[in-house]
């Protein structure tokens, strides 16, 4: 069920989602309003050094849960953003947690993460996270999750990187 774009429509694809997904994400709730959030789907996967890792681990931390690809445009644009919000915000209760959709593993993955620095944890999708997150059928599709584990926004395609901050910068009590 997921969108599986060949590398050669990925140009296409990603003007597409940049004009198409402008309004795709659903703001950050009021205090009020997260008492109605839905919970994130908990999953243990294996990390690149091959310790498993589990969502539950960041209990009481606010998580930026990106699925993406090596193969996929807008992916590309937003994880340089990331690697900066887990520079910036990591001490403050934060992590962001990259899900790759790549059929290839580790193969594609890891020299991707090395050559982009990616400096927060990386885990592959397996059919149990499939199931969990099917409503993961584009990408990038990225949760932010309150301290609570409970799901404060989702956005699907490209958001801006003052939109992702803000929402960040909200959840961890910032004014």
């Amino acid at each position: 069920m997921f969108l599986r774009v060949p590398p050669a429509f990925s140009i296409p694809a990603t003007i597409g989602l940049l004009i198409a997904c402008g309004s795709c994400s659903n703001p950050i709730q009021s205090a009020d309003a997260a008492k109605g959030r839905k919970a994130a789907a908990n999953f243990v996967l294996t990390d690149i050094r091959g310790a498993k890792l589990s969502l539950a681990d960041y209990e009481g931390e606010v998580v930026l849960l990106n699925f993406w690809a090596t193969w996929c445009g807008p992916c590309k644009v937003e994880i340089p953003w990331f690697v900066e919000f887990q520079s910036k915000y990591k001490d403050r209760g934060f992590t962001v947690l990259g899900v790759s959709m790549d059929d290839d593993g580790w193969k594609s993955v890891a020299p991707f993460v090395a050559q982009h620095k990616i400096n927060y944890p990386v885990v592959i999708r397996n059919d149990e996270v499939s199931h969990l997150y099917s409503a993961v059928d584009s990408l990038p599709t990225t949760f932010i999750i309150d301290r609570e584990g409970k799901i404060a926004s989702t956005h699907v395609g490209l958001v801006s990187k003052n939109s992702y901050e803000r929402e960040i910068k909200g959840l961890l009590g910032d004014k």
